[in-house]
C-alpha cells in the first residue's frame, strides 16, 4: 500500500520522513473510517474467528484473532507511523516483546547490553535467555567499549536510552555505527521517552521496542508491548513468532492503547514540562544528593538529549538520591500527597517508587549499585497534573522525610547516651 494524495493518513509513512506532523499522525494513523457504518472511531472487534466463503477463502483478510485482528492491525499501523517505521508488531506485554526479540536469535548467539536496564529485562537476559543458549554481556559504557565485547557470535546490541532508573543516555548513532560494521543489529528500548520525544530508527537503530503499558497507552489500564522496524526480514521472523508463540494483546487492549496513543503528544509534552519543574526544584534542595534528569543542563549527557530528543526535552521520568539513606527514601514515598507509591510509569497520574526495593529488587545489590541504583534512589514518573502542585508535593515530602530522619537520629543518640 502507498500513501495517496486523497487519503494521506490512511497508511503509515515509510521511513525516514512522515507525511504529516506528529499530532496529526497520532490522531489519524491507523484510524480509517468504517466503510459500512461510517463510524469515525473504530469498533472493537471481539470475534476470535472470521467466516470463510469457501475452504481457505475468508470473507475479508482475517481468519483467526491470534494471527491478526482489525484492532491490532490499526494500532500497529499507528505505532509504525509515529516511530517512522515500515512495520510494527504488538505483543501481550513489554516483557513479551523482549522475549520474542531474543527468541528470534539462534542458540549460541551473543548479545551486548547496557548495564542499567529495566529489572524485568535484566531478569530475562540473565535467567531466561541463557536457558535457550543466548549469552548476554553487560557494559556500563557501551559507546566506549562495544568493540571490546564483540565476538563472532554477537548478533544484537540492546540499549535503553534513557536507562531505567538512572536516566543515562546513549548516543544511538555512535553505537549503531560500530555495530553495523560487524553486521550486528541494534535494539533501543524507547519506553522512557515515547515516540513523541525520540525516534531511534532515525538514528540508525534496527528495532525500537516499547512497553505500551507506559506512555503510549498512558492511562495505567493496559499491559502491552510493541516493536517497530523497517526490515522485511524482521517482519517475517518476528511476525512468525508473534503468531507461533501467541503472546498477543486482546482486541480491547489494542483499542484502549490506540485511543491513548491519540493524545500522546499532549501528555508527553506536559509530563516533560512537569518533570523539568520537579527536577529543577529537587536539584536546588540541600536534602538531595543528586538528580538524574536529561532535561537539566547538569546532566552529563545533556548534549545527547539535545541531539536525539525532540526540542531537547528531558521526558517525564527522573530519579534522585535523598539524604538520609534508604529510610529517608522510604519515608519520602510515604509522605507524598499527589504522587502515588506504585510501580510502572507514563500514566496521566504521577507515581513514585523505590527501585532498590521494587522494580529492581531482583538485581543483586552490588550489581545495582555499580550502575547507580542505590538504596537511597527514588524514581518519579510525572503525570499531567499542575506543575506547581507537583513541585510543592515533592518539596514538602522531602522536608518531612529528611527532618524525621534527623529527629530519629538525634533521638537515638540521646537514648544511647544515657
Amino acid at each position: 500500500m502507498t500513501v495517496s494524495a486523497e487519503h494521506p493518513i490512511e497508511t503509515p509513512p515509510r521511513a525516514p520522513s512522515p507525511v504529516h506532523n506528529f499530532g496529526t499522525l497520532a490522531v489519524h494513523a491507523g484510524s480509517p473510517i468504517d466503510p459500512v457504518t461510517g463510524a469515525v472511531i473504530e469498533p472493537i472487534s471481539l470475534s476470535t474467528t472470521f467466516a470463510q466463503t469457501s475452504v481457505g477463502k475468508p470473507v475479508g483478510v482475517y481468519e483467526y484473532s491470534r494471527s491478526s485482528n482489525p484492532n491490532r492491525d490499526n494500532f500497529e499501523q499507528a505505532v509504525a507511523a509515529l516511530e517512522h517505521a515500515k512495520y510494527a508488531l504488538a505483543f501481550s506485554s513489554g516483557s513479551a516483546t523482549t522475549a520474542v526479540v531474543l527468541q528470534s536469535l539462534a542458540a549460541g548467539s551473543h548479545v551486548i547490553s547496557v548495564s542499567d536496564v529495566y529489572g524485568g529485562t535484566h531478569r530475562y537476559f540473565t535467567q531466561v535467555a541463557k536457558a535457550h543458549g543466548v549469552k548476554v554481556t553487560f557494559t556500563p559504557e557501551i559507546e566506549v567499549d562495544i568493540s571490546a565485547h564483540i565476538t563472532p557470535a554477537t548478533k544484537l546490541v540492546w540499549i535503553e536510552s534513557p536507562s531505567n532508573p538512572t536516566l543515562r543516555l546513549v548516543d544511538v548513532r555512535a553505537v549503531v555505527t560500530q555495530a553495523h560494521k560487524h553486521g550486528i543489529q541494534v535494539v533501543v528500548d524507547n519506553t522512557f521517552l515515547s515516540p513523541y520525544v525520540q525516534n531511534p530508527l532515525d538514528f540508525g537503530a534496527d528495532i525500537v521496542v516499547h512497553s505500551v503499558t507506559k506512555y503510549i497507552n498512558g492511562h495505567s489500564d493496559v499491559v502491552m508491548g510493541v516493536a517497530a522496524f523497517n526490515s522485511d526480514d524482521l517482519k517475517q521472523r518476528l511476525g512468525f513468532l508473534q503468531n507461533a508463540i501467541g503472546a498477543v494483546p486482546s482486541a480491547f487492549d489494542c483499542w484502549l492503547a490506540h485511543r491513548g496513543l491519540k493524545t500522546l503528544h499532549l501528555r508527553a509534552r506536559e509530563a516533560s514540562s512537569n518533570a523539568t519543574a520537579v527536577a529543577t526544584a529537587l536539584e536546588a534542595s540541600d536534602n538531595v544528593i543528586g538528580v538524574n534528569y536529561p532535561g537539566l543542563d547538569s546532566h552529563p549527557h545533556r548534549a545527547i538529549a539535545k541531539k536525539q530528543h525532540r526540542d531537547g526535552m528531558g521526558g517525564g521520568m527522573l530519579s534522585f538520591r535523598i539524604k538520609g539513606g534508604h529510610a529517608a527514601a522510604e519515608r519520602f514515598c510515604q509522605f507524598t500527597r499527589i504522587f502515588t507509591l506504585a510501580e510502572s510509569l507514563g500514566g496521566v497520574e504521577s507515581l513514585v517508587e523505590l527501585p532498590s526495593s521494587m522494580t529492581h529488587a531482583g538485581i543483586p545489590k552490588d550489581q545495582r549499585e555499580a550502575v547507580g541504583v542505590f538504596d537511597d534512589l527514588v524514581r518519579i514518573s510525572c503525570g499531567v497534573e499542575d506543575a506547581e502542585d507537583l513541585r510543592r508535593d515533592v518539596l514538602q515530602a522531602l522536608e518531612m522525610a529528611v527532618a524525621e530522619q534527623q529527629n530519629g537520629a538525634n533521638g537515638s543518640n540521646g537514648v544511647n547516651g544515657h
